[in-house]
């Protein structure tokens, strides 16, 4: 089980609901994906415009828990007041925390992102920073409190999976807390390989949404985490410089 604060999750795949080509491939694509947490941008959903189309309309909202996201905020003042309108309209007391530094990398501002989780844990949210892959920025972020770090595995949106592994690997070995890998998974293999490394989820939004069949890669990414998470609790074996015989060599008759 993956637990975040108070929640209990069977589903390790967070899945976002930007950019899907219509409602329909949206739900599809959710619905096969088995995900238990759908997360969005606070600022681009009409949430208190009833006349403004939104996709919380089309999707049976009581089996998921919502993970609103502050997306468009560039500094720690911006994302804590998205933040309190997101749970002011009753979608959740969770948020992830996304404080942009940087428009044309799109890559979090340190800095804002530990001044806005401060603040949101003074408030009472269940905070999920959204991070780069920063060893020292992910361990201050869990000393504050917050209960789970998102690094990156790459720029978002991107699709060049882990590109830095050894990082990541520092960040999963030292977190107490669940490590999600959130930005840059292009394809389940990423998905996979950060699953075999030990982390504890994944959320992902645009190699679903933009794909050329977004509900077929949505079920091609659940069965990835799976396997990978799977494939991290087996223990894989060691990497040997030479070869190793599959096969006993003990009590052969020939030879």
């Amino acid at each position: 089980m993956l637990n975040i604060g108070p929640y209990e999750f069977s589903s390790r795949l967070l899945l976002g609901t930007g950019k899907y080509p219509d409602f329909e491939t949206q739900k599809q694509a959710v619905d096969v994906s088995e995900t238990e947490i759908l997360t969005f941008s606070v600022r681009r959903m009409n949430i208190f415009e009833e006349s403004q189309p939104n996709f919380l309309e089309k999707l049976d909202v009581e089996k998921y828990t919502l993970l609103p996201n502050t997306a468009g905020a560039k500094t720690a003042e911006e994302a804590v007041r998205t933040a309190k309108l997101a749970k002011a309209s009753g979608l959740c007391d969770m948020v992830k925390v996304e404080v942009i530094g940087d428009q044309k990398t799109l890559l979090p501002d340190p800095v804002e992102t530990l001044k806005a989780s401060e603040e949101l844990l003074k408030e009472g949210f269940i905070v999920l920073p959204y991070t780069s892959d920063d060893v020292l920025l992910a361990k201050r972020l869990e000393e504050l409190g917050c209960h789970a770090i998102m690094p990156g595995a790459s720029p978002i949106g991107s699709g060049q999976g882990i590109v830095n592994p050894l990082n990541l690997s520092f960040i999963i070995e030292q977190s107490e807390v669940p490590v999600i890998v959130d930005a840059g998974i292009g394809t389940p293999s990423d998905a996979t390989i950060a699953m075999e490394m030990g982390a504890d989820g994944v959320l992902l939004n645009t190699a679903v949404s933009a794909a050329k069949d977004p509900v077929k890669m949505a079920e091609a990414m659940k069965l990835a985490i799976m396997s990978g998470r799977l494939g991290y609790k087996a223990g894989r074996i060691p990497k040997k410089r030479y070869a190793t015989a599959s096969s006993p060599t003990e009590g052969m008759s020939i030879g």
